[in-house]
């Protein structure tokens, strides 16, 4: 059972962001002082990706855990509550992702995730893996 009233958790639900969160945040600054320049959300891209590096045909995807059902302690969490809803809900996400990134792939685009759970070394690495100078 929910333990907030409707309303106090409608209002928790309005201030989640799509964009501008830490972990995308963390991704961005690392990525411009490794030197690279970038596009932010290209609405014009399947997915909007979070970073697109046009000349490059490149595209990195930020993702949460949780929302992203990613294979971590985080993303494998089940809320207590409407879990039905939750279980569909990050099932449709996925499958959303998997065919943004599918129809990107046949657009001739390479795509990178990174995961909320990252850490900075280890985003390092796979960015200058993924975007040789």
């Amino acid at each position: 059972m929910d333990t907030l009233t409707v309303e106090k958790r409608s209002e928790n639900m309005r201030r989640i962001r799509c964009k501008g969160m830490k972990p995308e945040m963390l991704v961005r600054s690392l990525v411009h002082r490794l030197g690279y320049r970038f596009r932010l959300h290209a609405k014009d891209l399947p997915g909007k990706p979070d970073l697109v590096f046009r000349r490059q045909r490149k595209v990195i995807f930020v993702d949460g855990c949780f929302w992203h059902g990613h294979r971590c302690k985080e993303g494998k969490r089940v809320p207590k509550s409407n879990t039905g809803y939750w279980t569909e809900k990050i099932a449709r996400n996925r499958h959303r992702d998997s065919i943004s990134r599918k129809r990107l792939i046949a657009e001739g685009w390479k795509v990178l995730t990174i995961w909320e759970c990252d850490k900075e070394p280890d985003i390092r690495a796979k960015v200058e893996k993924f975007l040789p100078k």
